[in-house]
């Protein structure tokens, strides 16, 4: 892996962390549209730098830290704000703001994900935590959701008829993921120790 810090992805990374505050403060100042086109801008990179990275043979060290921390700071601002009644005004469309417990489930998975994570490092040492295959496409889903919620509230005629089934879809991946990432981990650790002997 390379040790250079302004390749491609990482900029894309960069970028991403940029575009959360900026996310935030249109939400906060009702400027719907801008933040779907923040927000899609955000989903987007996250698409391609690990893309790009392989492609362009520029994986780094940096980048495998900052890429989930980007991820997290997006999807964890995103569905913060959205469970905010008073950033939709008055009189919200239908079914929004989200659901506390999509937000409550979201933000759960991640701390339980760091939380596994901190005491298996601490107690045994392991370092070689990778995402799950159902933890990506949980982030997918977080991003679609985000997105068709925004959509929603830019565009009220919809009355957000399709939103309970985002709201249930996106708390079903975060919590089966959780779960998964738990039996993932165990069995990383199996095979490095059977690695090391």
């Amino acid at each position: 892996m390379t040790s250079s810090v302004l390749t491609i992805p990482n900029i894309l990374t960069f970028l991403r962390m940029v575009l959360v505050p900026i996310f935030a403060m249109l939400m906060i100042y009702g400027h719907e549209g801008w933040a779907l086109v923040a927000f899609t801008v955000a989903g987007f990179s996250d698409g391609i730098d690990g893309f790009v990275a392989r492609r362009l043979k520029q994986e780094s060290e940096l980048g495998t830290i900052i890429d989930p921390i980007a991820d997290k700071l997006l999807m964890t601002t995103a569905f913060i704000i959205l469970s905010i009644p008073a950033v939709f005004g008055p009189n919200p469309p239908n079914h929004l703001p989200v659901e506390p417990y999509v937000t409550i489930t979201v933000i759960g998975r991640d701390v339980l994900i760091i939380a596994v994570a901190g005491a298996i490092n601490v107690m045994t040492g392991f370092r070689g935590f990778q995402p799950s295959w159902l933890g990506k496409a949980s982030t997918f889903v977080q991003v679609v959701g985000v997105m068709l919620i925004l959509i929603a509230a830019v565009f009220p005629r919809l009355h957000g008829f399709y939103l309970p089934t985002v709201y249930v879809t996106v708390a079903f991946f975060a919590l089966a993921s959780g779960i998964h990432y738990i039996f993932h981990v165990a069995r990383l650790m199996r095979e490095a120790e059977q690695m090391s002997t």
